[in-house]
């Protein structure tokens, strides 16, 4: 399955995150901070879904109340 999901709050613009069976195969990030952004979809490429929105849900970009890893914890969500 494939998503695309517009960000909210946050300098990234979209996410589109592919899953197939429970596992994340791809994510792709347009804008935000590209060299942290790169970080995070190659640490949760491979990861299991579920696993990878309890690490990333809930955290915070200074004093927003999300951020880039919060916001691809949410686009994850809406796939399972």
């Amino acid at each position: 399955m494939k998503l695309t999901y517009k960000t909210h709050g946050v300098c990234s613009r979209e996410m589109t995150v592919e899953a197939e069976n429970g596992i994340i195969k791809s994510v792709e990030v347009v804008g935000g901070c590209n060299g942290n952004l790169q970080g995070i979809t190659r640490l949760v490429e491979g990861m299991a879904v579920d696993e990878a929105i309890s690490r990333l849900e809930g955290i915070r970009c200074g004093g927003k109340p999300t951020s880039c890893p919060d916001q691809l914890a949410q686009a994850l969500k809406q796939l399972t």
